[in-house]
């Protein structure tokens, strides 16, 4: 049986992720059978929006595959980690650059490659158990699917904060992050499925939507910016330490016990988002990097210690920030081995 199940409803293009014990992880099989359905209804008449969602109640997607990737990896063959990627990529710019609606219901947990199949759509809907975070520089890679440039695009630098704590947003935080749009109360999840899936018209979004939940964001902002306009991730540590407040001092944790390769280059990476507004660009950057993770950076060291065997004491390949050399992060900076990633469009480029 197929982890994504792909269908017509009448005027509606309905792609569902059917791998609810595994959190519906995205494997490299899932998206390119969303990218071929994408392709196939771009351009057909007969469709008047595409509609994304997935079974079970823990979560839209939890991320990519990790286990195959990290199964890969331990073989040797890193090419397949960068094919995966490579291919997820021109999927999340396809998504962005869609010619018709892209309807994502965000329910649950929404990670990483979660990220990348809802948050580029054009109608991002969250309800009040969605929790959304960009968790990788703890597991030794950095925000991807073209997060980091959802984060830099955020208010103020709470982008640069999440990409580096990997904070965990529920609806209003999420709507407040650039993440999503449109809140939607549990309690009418699944009457608004059934219409959009029935082909009942974006409006009808609308007439289940309601006011935005309080979030912690908004309120903290002021001193997540002053904390961050700073040089460096390690200045920021600091800042956040003399806050003295209990989410800052635990947000310094978060950076601390994060790769320090990560996040050296997430840093670097939500700069350049910031300064270069393409999503082109920050997916490219984002891939020179995971392209390299398994063999040159804490990829396979950061699942290790998360999934396989769940010690959460990984043994990263620098101690601190303070010991990453300038000449790693311009290695996971340099041009993909085998090549970069070529967007394909449907749409206007971004």
């Amino acid at each position: 049986m197929s982890a994504v199940r792909i269908r017509q409803n009448g005027s509606v293009g309905h792609v569902t992720l059917t791998r609810p014990k595994a959190m519906n992880a995205l494997t490299h099989g899932m998206a390119l059978l969303i990218e071929k359905a994408l392709d196939d209804w771009a351009f057909d008449p007969s469709i008047e929006y595409v509609l994304i969602d997935a079974e079970g109640e823990r979560a839209f997607c939890a991320g990519g595959d990790l286990l195959s990737l990290y199964q890969a990896g331990q073989a040797g063959d890193f090419a397949c980690a960068a094919d995966f990627w490579r291919d997820e990529y021109r999927l999340n710019h396809k998504i962005a650059t869609y010619p018709k609606p892209y309807v994502a219901l965000m329910h649950g947990v929404v990670m990483g490659g979660g990220v990348g199949i809802s948050a580029h759509g054009s109608h991002r809907i969250v309800t009040d158990n969605t929790m959304i975070a960009m968790p990788e520089c703890s597991v030794g890679l950095i925000p991807d699917v073209g997060g980091s440039l959802i984060l830099a695009n955020a208010p103020g630098h709470v982008g640069t904060y999440l990409g580096l704590t990997g904070e965990r947003m529920g609806p209003g935080d999420a709507i407040f992050a650039g993440f999503a749009d449109t809140y939607v109360p549990l309690d009418k999840w699944l009457d608004l499925s059934n219409a959009l899936s029935r082909g009942a018209g974006l409006e009808t979004i609308a007439d289940y939507a309601a006011g935005l939940p309080e979030g912690n964001l908004p309120e903290r902002q002021s001193q997540i910016d002053e904390a961050f306009d700073c040089e460096s991730p390690i200045d920021a540590i600091t800042a956040l330490e003399q806050l003295n407040e209990d989410w800052s001092v635990k947000a310094a944790s978060k950076i601390r016990s994060a790769s320090p390769l990560c996040v050296a280059a997430a840093w670097n990476t939500i700069l350049a988002a910031r300064q270069n507004d393409h999503l082109a660009d920050a997916l490219q950057a984002e891939f020179r990097f995971t392209s390299r993770g398994l063999e040159h950076g804490d990829f396979l060291e950061g699942i290790r210690a998360a999934v396989i065997d769940k010690d959460r004491s990984p043994k990263w390949a620098h101690a601190t920030l303070s010991d990453v050399p300038a000449g790693h992060l311009a290695l996971m900076a340099e041009h993909a081995e085998g090549g970069d990633v070529t967007f394909e469009t449907t749409g206007e480029d971004v």
